[in-house]
């Protein structure tokens, strides 16, 4: 496997593209759990196969590259890559799991996404695990799954990238302190360093059609959230570091002037940007961006975190 910081490609593969859509890459027809049970009984569908199906339910939608880390992560003894994509076409011909791709104008992604069967549902759940899929899941636009594929690379990134990761949570509920609506950004992520602990909550933003209303009305739960903030709220004990997860460079400063034009910025924090290339770094340390004045002008400039490293 391509390791990450050997990646020469600048455009970030859960950027979104012209006119893009998903297409179904899975099985057709019916497969009944006797048949599933029988390739269980013959040996032909492991522990590991389990290990996969669990964390395609956790992250809902997933690359295999993802999914590979994420197992190693666990220390499941998985050989290589294509030992993996073995498994997952077993999975899929299964029905267990089903696949997507993303094509454009542009032409056809370079990756397969996995999410959950009606199969595996019943499987994970005679295991007492809770799956919450419903098989309206896999309609979800393209959008809503490009966010969560980069905001799993966050994840996959700092896990294995950082020694301060305390713990991590999806799609973490935030209250909007005004309105009382519950809203959930991608993920959350707690940092340990010099005995003390440190929340960050990492937000994905795409390039959908109607981004720029979507981060006005983003922004604005954020203010509401952290102009109100007392200890406790959502869980945190202490006012969370924001960081808006963008498509590349060019895109930060977009949502930087729109927060900047629409006067959406915070008043007790800063809120910092990154991109999901810079997920490739070697350390993640300098990973984080901010946008400072000078001379009447924003310029984009390095955040150095030590925290992150």
């Amino acid at each position: 496997m391509v390791d990450d910081s050997e990646i020469k490609t600048k455009v970030s593969p859960f950027a979104m593209r012209t006119q893009e859509i998903k297409v179904f890459d899975g099985k057709d027809g019916y497969v009944s759990m006797n048949q599933i049970i029988q390739k269980m009984n013959m040996g032909h569908l492991t522990e590991i196969h389990f290990k996969i199906l669990e964390l395609v339910n956790k992250f809902e939608f997933v690359t295999s590259r993802q999914l590979f880390y994420l197992l190693k992560l666990q220390n499941v003894d998985i050989a290589s890559q294509d030992k993996l994509n073995n498994k997952l076409e077993q999975l899929v011909k299964c029905k267990i799991l089903t696949r997507y791709y993303f094509t454009s104008v542009e032409g056809d992604g370079v990756f397969r996404i996995y999410c959950m069967e009606k199969m595996g549902k019943y499987l994970l759940t005679s295991r007492d695990i809770e799956c919450k899929w419903q098989p309206s899941d896999n309609a979800k636009p393209v959008e809503m799954i490009k966010k969560k594929l980069a905001g799993n690379q966050v994840i996959v990134a700092f896990l294995r990238k950082s020694s301060h990761v305390d713990s991590y949570t999806l799609k973490p509920p935030m209250t909007d302190k005004i309105t009382g609506k519950i809203f959930k950004p991608t993920l959350t992520i707690k940092f340990k360093y010099s005995n003390r602990k440190v929340d960050f909550i990492f937000d994905v933003i795409r390039r959908n059609e109607p981004w720029k209303e979507d981060l006005k009305t983003r922004m604005n739960q954020y203010k509401d959230f952290y102009n109100n903030f007392v200890p406790g709220d959502s869980g945190f004990s202490s006012l969370p570091q924001l960081i808006l997860v963008c498509e590349d460079d060019k895109h930060m400063a977009e949502v930087f002037k729109e927060i900047v034009m629409n006067n959406l910025s915070l008043d007790k924090i800063k809120i910092y940007y990154t991109t999901d290339m810079a997920q490739n770094k070697d350390k993640l340390d300098k990973s984080l961006f901010e946008f400072v004045e000078e001379n009447g002008k924003y310029k984009i400039k390095n955040v150095e975190a030590k925290i992150l490293g």
